[in-house]
């Protein structure tokens, strides 16, 4: 019995972690990815934050928040500099104390629209790993 309520306390603190602070980080990051604005999408970054963007142009690894500003900017570029209008799926969360994961899907519209998985990890409240996954099957619901 001691161990089962051991392990209940455990699971209500981990999910406590993944609160609305890092939800409002994450759906912030989501909005200036539409907007086209670099410096709200590289606040949260940690300085030794990776991306991993699959598929499509921009596809490859970037190390460091120098890499990473500039894969958002050929990003930004590739829509003549405009936002895109975009709607967001619901973001769930996963968190212990070492961090917390998110994830959502996103339909960006624009010159050339897209469907992409984000997955978000955060630690110490910095954006340290970012997952971008161009997933054309991706359907929201309206």
């Amino acid at each position: 019995m001691k161990r089962m309520l051991t392990l209940l306390c455990c699971a209500v603190s981990a999910a406590a972690l993944a609160g609305p602070l890092d939800e409002r980080k994450a759906d912030a990051h989501l909005k200036a990815i539409a907007a086209g604005n670099v410096e709200a999408l590289m606040a949260d970054y940690a300085d030794d934050a990776y991306m991993d963007w699959v598929g499509g142009p921009l596809d490859g690894r970037y190390r460091g928040k120098a890499e990473i500003r500039e894969v958002w900017k050929k990003f930004v570029a590739a829509n003549d500099g405009q936002p895109r209008p975009a709607r967001t799926g619901k973001l769930v969360g996963r968190a212990n104390p070492k961090g917390v994961s998110l994830e959502a899907e996103a339909e960006y519209g624009g010159k050339t629209p897209l469907k992409a998985w984000h997955g978000l990890v955060y630690r110490d409240g910095m954006l340290t790993t970012e997952i971008w996954q161009i997933a054309p099957a991706i359907k929201l619901a309206d």
